[in-house]
C-alpha cells in the first residue's frame, strides 16, 4: 500500500485487529527485513511494516535527510492513518527515528521495543581519523588544475577502499543523508524517554556494539536489556523463536487487552 505525503510515497503494509504495532527497518533494507516478525504479530495486533523513504518501494528524498526528516515522515504517517500511543518495533537505524519520536511525542507512543538500535556515536579509533583526513586532503588536492580530470574516478576509488559497507553501497542521496545520519549523537534523548522500552541485543552484535545497549539502558528511565546469545546485528532473525517468546512476554498484557 502506498501514503503520499509531502510528495513522498511512502510504502507499509498492514495486517491483523488489535492495538496497533509498528515496525521500523534498519539501514539497507526493507520492510522484508521484517517480515517474520510481522506475520508473528498480525495474529494479536493491527501491524503496520513501513518502508522508509530511500528504501524498498518508497520514493528517494530529493535531498539528503537527517532523522529529524525521517521523524517528520512518520509522524505524518501515523496522524494521516489515526494512530497514537503505538507501540514501536524498531531496529538498527530504525531505532533513531523511534528514538526520536519517543522521546520528543510520548503520547504517540505506548511502549518500545529497540534491536541492536543505533543512536550512540561510536568511539572512533585513530585509524577512523585518519581516513578521513586523508579522504578529505585527497578531494583538496583533486580540486587543483591538472589534477581535477580524473577528479571523481580517484574519489571512488577511495571512497570503496575506505568507506563502510553501508556507504559503498549507497549512492547520491542516500549516501549523503548516510553521512548525515551517522554523526548524530542521540544519547541526550534518552533520558527523555518515559514509555516502558525493552532493549534486546546480538551479544556479538559489532554494528551497534553491547556496550550501547548497556548505555541505552542505563540512560532510560523505564528500560530493560537483553542479550541474545551467539548472534550479530539482526539478533532478531538469528535467533526468532527466542526473540518472538521475548516480545509476547513483554507485550503480554496488550495481547490480553484485545480479548477483554
Amino acid at each position: 500500500m502506498i501514503q503520499t505525503i509531502n510528495n513522498i510515497n511512502v510504502n507499509y503494509n498492514v495486517f491483523g485487529k488489535g492495538k496497533n504495532v509498528i515496525l521500523l527497518h534498519g539501514w539497507g533494507v526493507e520492510i522484508k527485513s521484517f517480515e517474520p516478525v510481522h506475520k508473528h504479530l498480525e495474529k494479536k495486533f493491527r501491524t503496520y511494516s513501513i518502508d522508509f523513504p530511500g528504501f524498498g518501494k518508497s520514493s528517494i528524498p530529493k535531498e539528503p535527510w537527517d532523522t529529524k526528516d525521517y521523524l517528520n515522515i512518520l509522524v505524518d504517517f501515523l496522524t494521516e492513518q489515526g494512530i497514537s500511543n503505538t507501540i514501536i518495533i524498531a531496529h538498527s537505524f530504525g531505532g533513531r527515528i523511534a528514538i526520536r519520536l519517543a522521546s520528543t511525542f510520548p503520547e504517540k507512543v505506548n511502549k518500545m521495543i529497540l534491536i541492536d538500535s543505533a543512536g550512540i556515536r561510536p568511539k572512533r579509533p585513530v585509524k577512523y581519523y585518519l581516513k578521513v583526513y586523508s579522504y578529505k586532503l585527497i578531494k583538496y588536492i583533486l580540486k587543483l588544475p591538472l589534477f581535477n580530470l580524473y577528479a571523481e574516478t580517484i574519489l571512488e576509488f577511495f571512497r570503496k577502499k575506505a568507506g563502510s559497507k553501508d556507504y559503498q553501497n549507497a549512492a547520491g542521496v542516500m549516501r549523503q543523508t548516510l553521512v548525515k545520519v551517522v554523526n548524530e549523537n542521540l544519547t541526550h534523548l534518552l533520558p527523555n524517554i518515559t514509555v516502558p522500552t525493552l532493549l534486546i541485543w546480538g551479544e556479538n552484535d559489532r554494528e551497534t556494539p553491547i556496550s550501547d545497549g548497556k548505555l541505552m539502558e542505563r540512560l532510560i528511565p523505564d528500560a530493560g536489556l537483553v542479550v541474545l546469545k551467539n548472534a550479530g546485528h539482526f539478533s532478531y532473525l538469528e535467533k526468532l523463536d527466542e526473540f518472538l517468546l521475548i516480545i509476547d512476554s513483554f507485550l503480554k498484557n496488550d495481547i490480553e487487552e484485545r480479548h477483554d
